[in-house]
């Protein structure tokens, strides 16, 4: 009785925990470029875009059209970040992202 009652708790665990990646939304956030950078392989103009964050996939649109497509990966600050803002390096990749009132970033891989 008391293995069936166990077996019973590990397979809802189980089920529970297959079942909250269905339910996780991606992040969405309008980002400004003030200068020409990269994403991914993509070279994004100056100007206004859409960031999809779905798990570990990054996806860049404007207008409705999917301009660049990147992996990447969150990580944890020990500070929130006061507002939302690119890193980018000096060849123009843009390197991680950070969003206001949040301590965790997304960094990009490529």
């Amino acid at each position: 009785m008391r293995n069936n009652t166990f077996f019973r708790s590990i397979a809802l665990l189980a089920a529970i925990a297959l079942a909250v990646p269905v339910f996780a939304k991606p992040f969405s956030r309008t980002i400004n470029l003030n200068q020409a950078a990269k994403v991914g392989k993509a070279d994004l103009q100056a100007g206004e875009y859409r960031l999809l964050i779905d798990g570990n996939k990054a996806t860049v649109q404007k207008g409705g059209k999917i301009v660049a497509e990147t992996e990447g990966r969150w990580e944890d600050r020990s500070a929130k970040s006061s507002y939302d803002s690119l890193l980018i390096s000096e060849n123009g990749q843009v390197k991680e992202v950070r969003f206001s009132g949040q301590s965790r970033v997304f960094v990009l891989t490529e």
